[in-house]
């Protein structure tokens, strides 16, 4: 049951192992999710947090790597149609796997479409449409998402926006 009692740990990891082509070690996704088929060609690695209401349109393989972070409502898409209007009327539809490096965050709203690769340590902004692959390091967004920056020494030492880090030991 895809709507399981939050309370009920066991019972929830239970379904998600079943649910899942594969779910690494503390992986953790909030309810509800959907999926074309039910999962099947979804691939999580280890530490991947799935918030609410992520749809994943697994028609083809869909890897999502280590520690990942994604954000309510994120479309995940692995089909398509062409553009040709004739090629739907015959229902042509194409399947493309979709990659998703570790460490990546991907922001609320955000859709993925079939065939993108996105690099490990990208941060995808909130609402972004990602059509094309995205380099590792990057902070994307944008519809259609673009690279914005690199990922750098400046976030070493900022936590959020000109906010200090401060980290102690």
């Amino acid at each position: 049951d895809n709507h399981s009692h939050p309370s009920d740990v066991e019972t929830r990891k239970t379904l998600l192992k079943e649910m899942f082509a594969e779910i690494g070690e503390g992986s953790h996704i909030e309810t509800p999710v959907n999926a074309n088929w039910g999962g099947r060609h979804v691939h999580l690695g280890k530490g991947v947090y799935c918030n609410s209401n992520v749809t994943f349109v697994d028609d083809a393989d869909i890897f999502v790597g280590d520690h990942c972070l994604i954000a309510p409502n994120v479309v995940i898409a692995t089909s398509g149609h062409p553009v040709l209007p004739i090629l739907r009327e015959h229902n042509y539809v194409y399947n493309r796997p979709v990659h998703i490096g570790k460490n990546a965050w991907i922001g609320s709203g955000v859709q993925i479409m079939p065939g993108v690769t996105i690099g490990d340590n990208c941060v995808i902004g909130a609402g972004s449409v990602v059509t094309r692959d995205i380099p590792e390091n990057t902070v994307a967004y944008g519809v259609p998402c673009k690279v914005i920056r690199e990922i750098g020494e400046k976030d070493k030492e900022y936590f959020f926006r000109n906010e200090k880090l401060d980290v102690r030991e």
